[in-house]
Parts: C-alpha cells; sequence; structure tokens
C-alpha cells in the first residue's frame, strides 16, 4: 500500500437519510517527516481506519479528499503552507473537517489559535498513542453528527420546496405557534382550509407530529426560514 494514497476496504453500507452508499471515513495525515507519517500510519490502521498521507498541504489540496468523511492530522510547522495555514482555509471555504494539530514544539498562543478556530485537539509530539486514538474517534464522531444534520437540512430543504405557497404560509405561521383560527383570521380563509393545508404540510414534511414539524422547521437555514412566509 502506498502511504499517499488511500486504503480501501469493501463496499460502503447504504445511508438511511439519502439512500445512497456511504464513504467510511479517512484519516487523512499531513506531515512533512516521512518516518512520522510511516509511523501514524500503522498506529491509525492498526486501530481500524482507512488512511491517506500527504507530505504537504498543497499535496492535499490537489487529493481530491477533503470532502470524504473523516477528519485530519495536521502538522503544524511545514514548509510552505502550514497546519494553521490550511486550517484557515478550510474555515473561510465554509469546510467545517475536524482537525487534530500536532507539533513538535510547545506553543501556547498557537494552541489557542487552532481551538478557537475549531480544532478538535492540539498535541505535542512523541505523543501517546491511545491519545491520539482517542482524539481521532471524537473527531469523526464529530464529523459523523455534523454530516448527519447536513444531511437532514438537505432532506428537509428538498421538502420545503414541494410545498405551495399557501403551505409554505401556514408552516410559517405554525412555526410561530398560531392556532388554526389564529392563522385563518391572519391568512383570509377558513379553519377548515388552514386544516387542509396543515395536514398536507406535515404529510409532505415527513413529520408524524406537530414537535416533529417545528424540528423540521428549525432544520431549516435562517435564510429559507425568512423568506418562507
Amino acid at each position: 500500500m502506498r502511504l499517499d494514497q488511500p486504503h480501501m476496504p469493501g463496499p460502503a453500507p447504504l445511508s438511511p437519510l439519502s439512500g445512497k452508499r456511504e464513504e467510511p471515513p479517512v484519516v487523512i495525515i499531513v506531515d512533512d517527516d516521512a518516518a512520522v507519517r510511516e509511523a501514524l500510519s500503522e498506529l491509525i490502521l492498526s486501530a481500524g481506519f482507512q488512511i491517506a498521507c500527504f507530505a504537504s498541504t498543497r499535496a492535499l489540496l490537489d487529493g481530491g479528499l477533503l470532502d470524504r468523511p473523516g477528519c485530519l492530522i495536521l502538522d503544524v510547522r511545514m514548509p510552505g503552507e502550514s497546519g494553521l495555514d490550511l486550517q484557515h482555509l478550510l474555515v473561510a471555504s465554509g469546510n467545517p473537517k475536524p482537525i487534530i494539530f500536532l507539533t513538535g514544539h510547545g506553543d501556547v498562543p498557537m494552541t489557542v489559535q487552532a481551538m478557537k478556530a475549531g480544532a478538535v485537539d492540539f498535541l505535542t509530539k512523541p505523543v501517546r498513542d491511545q491519545t491520539l486514538i482517542d482524539a481521532v474517534n471524537a473527531a469523526i464522531a464529530i464529523d459523523a453528527a455534523r454530516r448527519a444534520e447536513s444531511a437532514i437540512t438537505a432532506r428537509n430543504v428538498e421538502r420545503l420546496r414541494t410545498l405551495t405557497p399557501r403551505e409554505r404560509e401556514v408552516l410559517h405561521e405554525v412555526a410561530r405557534g398560531r392556532v388554526n383560527k389564529q392563522i385563518a383570521f391572519d391568512l383570509g380563509i377558513s379553519e377548515v382550509t388552514v386544516k387542509l393545508h396543515r395536514s398536507n404540510v406535515m404529510r409532505k414534511m415527513g413529520a408524524a407530529s406537530i414537535g416533529e414539524l417545528i424540528r423540521a422547521w428549525e432544520s431549516l437555514p435562517v435564510g429559507l426560514r425568512e423568506t418562507a412566509g
């Protein structure tokens, strides 16, 4: 196996949300020291994860793996773009991929900067095997939770698009806590019509209760909620 290529297992399971085949998480290691990359690779593989190794942030950016599930293990100081530079780039581009930093230098200001920007952990070389594996498990769990949340949002955005303009108005009013009588008065329609629209909204949004409907509404991007009414 080449260390600059992912180690791929068999076919991934299907996602219960999208019905598409889920890609297993990849732990991406970026360090300019080949010996460090090899040691980290052996450890991460022994824990049952896929790995991909790169000698520089530029090589990673050209590798096309940043959208894969998983996390990054980054050396802080490298020739060219540093691990912190890559973190800033990902934050600026809206990519929340979890990052674990490794450094051979204990730098408190750098640690604070990295953690404020969303790093999962900031570890000093040499790092204990279990400490790193624990950090990787935490980072992958964070990534999985974010991806699940993103999938739910995408699903609810698609469902929202199936609503008629009037159904969107009713949904907006229900989300505001308005009852049928108030919605009917505000929209100038009968309560029977409100009930019909409300029933259609719940069916189209896949909600079995008002609580589920409100949670679906709250998962929508704020800008979309503001224009839904």
